[in-house]
């Protein structure tokens, strides 16, 4: 979208606490069903925020995927819990083990380094992408498939084998 300066500061502003706040309402909503329905409405400002930076592609797969399919299936298998266990037996802010606690923080401290060390005005491309990026004849998607399966597979792979895991520990506590 081409919007005046004040305008996409005062949405790029608003996006950003509906997403701070949607975040921390995921996090401390005491039933697991307020927790769903505020990351949907948190996966809805992230499509926004792609609409806003002109990503339509993205910002519709974002509503397809995450929260038309991700989002449901997370909704569905929170209401296949009994009421009594899936809002008791979570207390706020509890991790478990050492080693989930060790891992959570780990996660944050390489996610914060990384976003410190970025340098947000010009992302640095490698020459490959430079040379895909100047091909006018390829089209958005096509570049977000070349992107996908050479630069960044391993975060995919990676991503995959997460929800993978996630899956099997929703079936775990499901069958118990």
């Amino acid at each position: 979208m081409d919007l005046p300066g004040p305008i996409h500061d005062f949405l790029l502003v608003f996006l950003g606490s509906g997403l701070i706040l949607g975040g921390i309402a995921v996090v401390l909503f005491p039933t697991p069903i307020y927790s769903a329905f505020s990351l949907g409405l948190v996966l809805v400002f992230i499509s926004l925020f792609y609409i806003l930076s002109n990503s339509y592609f993205v910002a519709a797969a974002q509503l397809l995927i995450y929260v038309g399919a991700i989002n449901i299936l997370i909704l569905f298998a929170v209401m296949f819990l009994n009421g009594s266990e899936s809002s008791n037996d979570f207390p706020l802010w509890t991790l478990g083990d050492g080693i989930t606690s060790l891992v959570c923080i780990s996660l944050f401290s390489s996610l914060l380094s990384t976003i410190l060390d970025t340098s947000w005005y010009g992302i640095i491309w490698t020459t490959r992408s430079n040379q895909i990026l100047e091909q006018d004849f390829i089209s958005n998607s096509q570049q977000i498939g070349i992107h996908l399966s050479t630069d960044f597979f391993l975060p995919f792979e990676l991503i995959s084998i997460i929800l993978l895991v996630a899956l099997i520990g929703a079936i775990v506590v499901a069958r118990q």
